[in-house]
């Protein structure tokens, strides 16, 4: 007797199985994995996004799920075969999150999963755990919310405790649940109008044309927020004609708080894929020139290939380290731009497993990269020119402290506001009176985007 052809349903989730059995097993990145086998396979857009999902959902509520499935196991999760231990976290994170899934379905799947790649001998065991678990759902107990808030929010909201504790300090209980959802919604995918080709309203129309549904972002007035779309986005012809670049929200507060002008000057500092640079192009009409330099080789040639797609001329993009750049041979320049290497703590909706990957030891490591980097920028600035500071992290040891400490050993700059930047944000009075001053720490999920922060110096 022939076997059935599994669904389609099972191959998504086999799929999902594999690259959440390399990511928790194996210590690979979630987002490399997904891209690397999702290039090759077959799988329709739709189908696609489903496997994102899976992946990104387990990974990233993998301690509240460890929790759960710990209440319900004879033996702990941490004993149990590798392959079934990822096949439980992948079924249970279906069953407790993703509504549209009948549970019956992914305790199915997980049963054949479990046979598949451990024989019969544990079918039993997970059947049995996972409808346990789906009828007493409504009983699950979590550490005491009064006696032990910060282990009850790092296991319900799934975060590490010291990032919790942190927050907590920092933040206060309301503005950190408002961090801890958002970090775990699914990532939006928001396209920046290239404005030197088209308008948001010309490119709206152009992708509904190809079934692609959007709708312009409240608070960017040169953002499109895709909300349905049953192709992949980089086959559209507005993507090939390169009327848009798929990036970040936050990310797109950093040419309108410089200001860049046509015909000037512009250094781009650790410029990475070229996002911010190639806006700052726009901003600059395509007139001018804009060093971006960066450590990787293979980023700058990405960023070529975005400039070029974009119809951007006046990026020179430089492979080096820009702590050995001889700036003394350098032309200084009226606009510099240093997006430091950062912690990532504002970007943790969109890079599933980056929260499981943080220690204090790492953001140590990375202040004193922020102290040397920022050091060098100031060298490249002209008399009157500004420098602006940005990391997508929220964590003040990077942000405020840092540019506190490297103002008092550079009296030559000072904080400049940049409030008509941000006209469109309906920021509180004391965000204002920040942003008025020089600095704005964008908090995840307090507008609906991720966190960055920004500091705008002018040297005197």
């Amino acid at each position: 007797m022939k076997n059935k052809r599994p669904q389609k349903s099972d191959e998504v989730r086999d799929k999902a199985l594999e690259i959440i059995w390399t990511v928790f097993e194996k210590g690979a990145y979630a987002n490399l994995q997904l891209e690397k086998n999702l290039r090759s396979t077959q799988l329709s857009v739709n189908d696609r996004r489903l496997t994102t999902e899976l992946v990104n959902g387990t990974v990233r509520m993998s301690k509240h799920l460890d929790w759960v499935l710990n209440l319900f196991l004879k033996k702990s999760l941490e004993h149990q075969n590798p392959w079934v231990r990822n096949i439980l976290r992948l079924a249970l994170y279906q069953i407790m999150f993703m509504d549209k899934i009948p549970p019956y379905a992914s305790i199915n799947t997980a049963v054949n999963q479990t046979a598949a790649r451990t024989g019969s001998g544990l079918t039993g065991m997970v059947n049995g755990v996972l409808r346990n678990i789906d009828r007493n759902s409504d009983n699950i107990s979590y550490p005491s919310h009064n006696s032990d808030t910060v282990a009850y929010l790092a296991v319900y909201y799934s975060h590490p405790e010291w990032l919790v504790k942190q927050w907590l300090e920092e933040y206060g209980y309301e503005q950190t649940i408002v961090m801890l959802r958002y970090n775990n919604l699914p990532a939006a995918i928001t396209l920046r109008c290239n404005r030197l080709k088209t308008n948001p309203d010309e490119l709206i129309e152009k992708l509904a044309g190809e079934a692609i549904e959007t709708r312009r972002c409240e608070n960017q007035p040169w953002a499109v927020q895709i909300l349905k779309f049953d192709k992949i986005l980089t086959g559209s012809m507005p993507f090939q004609q390169g009327w848009f670049y798929i990036q970040d929200t936050a990310s797109m507060f950093a040419a309108p708080i410089l200001q860049p002008e046509p015909h000037q000057l512009v250094y781009d500092l650790c410029c990475g894929l070229g996002g911010k640079t190639t806006h700052m192009g726009e901003y600059m009409q395509n007139q001018g020139k804009i060093k971006a330099i960066d450590l990787y080789q293979h980023k700058i040639d990405l960023l070529v290939h975005n400039s070029e797609r974009l119809g951007i001329s006046i990026i020179e993009a430089i492979a080096a380290d820009i702590l050995a750049l001889d700036t003394n041979r350098m032309e200084k320049a009226p606009r510099v731009m240093l997006d430091a290497p950062c912690s990532g703590l504002g970007v943790l909706n969109r890079r599933a497993d980056a929260r499981w990957r943080k220690s204090y030891q790492e953001i140590e490591d990375l202040i004193e990269i922020q102290k040397c980097l920022l050091n060098q920028a100031a060298l490249l600035v002209e008399p009157g020119g500004l420098l602006l500071y940005s990391t997508c992290t929220i964590n003040r040891a990077e942000n405020e402290d840092r540019i506190k400490c490297f103002l008092q050993a550079h009296p030559e700059f000072g904080l400049e506001g940049f409030e008509p930047a941000l006209a469109d944000l309906p920021l509180p009075a004391d965000e204002r009176e920040s942003v008025a001053t020089g600095m704005f720490n964008l908090l995840p999920g307090r507008y609906g985007t991720n966190g960055m922060f920004y500091a705008l110096m002018r040297r005197n």
